[in-house]
């Protein structure tokens, strides 16, 4: 069972009891995202179990304990994350405003090759102006994927 105090002090969330003993307690804000409505003993039970299951694993980095997917767990992360991103860039098509792509970079690989294989399938042409301001930013080997995508939505794509 994962005790928050036994891993040096730091809860999930990124709250730590050394930084809260430097900060007045009026101004400490934990960010617990999607678990904001629990409480600390709710989420700590929620991540033991993901433990348990294999979902989590905890590395250590020189002696600062880290709570990371498994493979298994990465893998559903992953594929929820990607459908996450696509939906995020179909919401881009009546703005114009591409610069969301900017956060792309530098991601997940596989997690982008993912999307972008999400991408093509849709085989919605609309994506190809957000497709080609990505390109732009991108690594080579990301940028020729991107370009495979662009190339198939041109030639097989439908606009909706």
């Amino acid at each position: 069972m994962l005790n928050t105090k036994q891993i040096n002090g730091y809860a999930p969330g990124g709250a730590c009891n050394n930084y809260e003993q430097e900060r007045p307690k009026s101004k400490i804000r934990a960010v617990y995202g999607y678990y904001q409505e629990l409480k600390i003993q709710e989420i700590t039970n929620r991540i033991d179990w993901m433990i348990k299951k294999g979902y989590l694993e905890i590395e250590y980095k020189d002696r600062l304990p880290m709570i990371i997917f498994s493979e298994i767990g990465w893998e559903i992360e992953r594929e929820t994350y990607a459908g996450e991103l696509l939906q995020k860039l179909a919401n881009l098509f009546e703005s114009k405003d591409y610069s969301f792509v900017q956060d792309l970079k530098d991601r997940n690989r596989g997690m982008i090759l993912l999307l972008i294989e999400k991408i093509k399938l849709t085989g919605n042409a609309k994506f190809i102006p957000i497709l080609k301001a990505w390109r732009e930013i991108e690594y080579k080997k990301v940028q020729a994927e991107i370009q495979r995508c662009i190339d198939y939505l041109k030639k097989e794509g439908t606009i909706f």
